[in-house]
C-alpha cells in the first residue's frame, strides 16, 4: 500500500518527518557530524543550551530517521559515537542555505520585528 503524501493532511507522514528533521537541534545536530563522527558529550558541549534529554531524544529520531548512525566504543568507561549517514549528508546543503539566508536577512528580520514592537507597543 502506498502512503498517500498530502502535506496539508492533519495526518499526512511528511509532517512528522519535516518536524522532526527541522528542529534547531536536528540541524546543528546534523551539521555538527559533517566532517567526523562525534561523542555525545562532544556534541552537547558544542551545543550550548541543549539539555541532555532533548539532545537524546533527537539523537534518537535522527537515528530513527536512518540519518545518523550510532556506535557503541567499548572503552572503560563504555562511550557512544555518531556519524551522519548517506541520507543525512544529503540535508546538510539545504540546511547551509537555510542558516546562509539567516544570517543574510537578520538585519531585514531585527528591523521587522523593532517595527512590530513599536507599533504594538502603542
Amino acid at each position: 500500500m502506498k502512503t498517500r503524501i498530502d502535506c496539508f493532511s492533519a495526518d499526512c507522514p511528511s509532517r512528522a518527518l519535516f518536524d522532526q528533521v527541522s528542529d534547531k537541534w536536528s540541524m546543528l545536530v546534523l551539521i555538527s557530524l559533517e566532517e567526523e563522527p562525534v561523542r555525545f558529550n562532544a556534541i552537547k558541549r558544542r551545543l550550548e543550551g541543549v539539555t541532555q534529554k532533548a539532545l537524546t531524544q533527537c539523537l534518537r529520531k535522527l537515528e530513527r530517521n536512518g540519518l545518523l548512525s550510532r556506535h557503541v566504543i567499548p572503552v572503560s568507561p563504555i562511550a557512544v559515537q555518531y556519524e551522519i549517514t548517506p541520507l543525512g549528508r544529503t540535508l546538510l546543503q539545504p540546511f547551509k542555505v537555510m542558516h546562509d539566508w539567516t544570517l543574510t536577512k537578520l538585519p531585514e528580520v531585527e528591523e521587522a520585528r523593532r517595527v512590530f514592537d513599536q507599533r504594538n507597543m502603542e
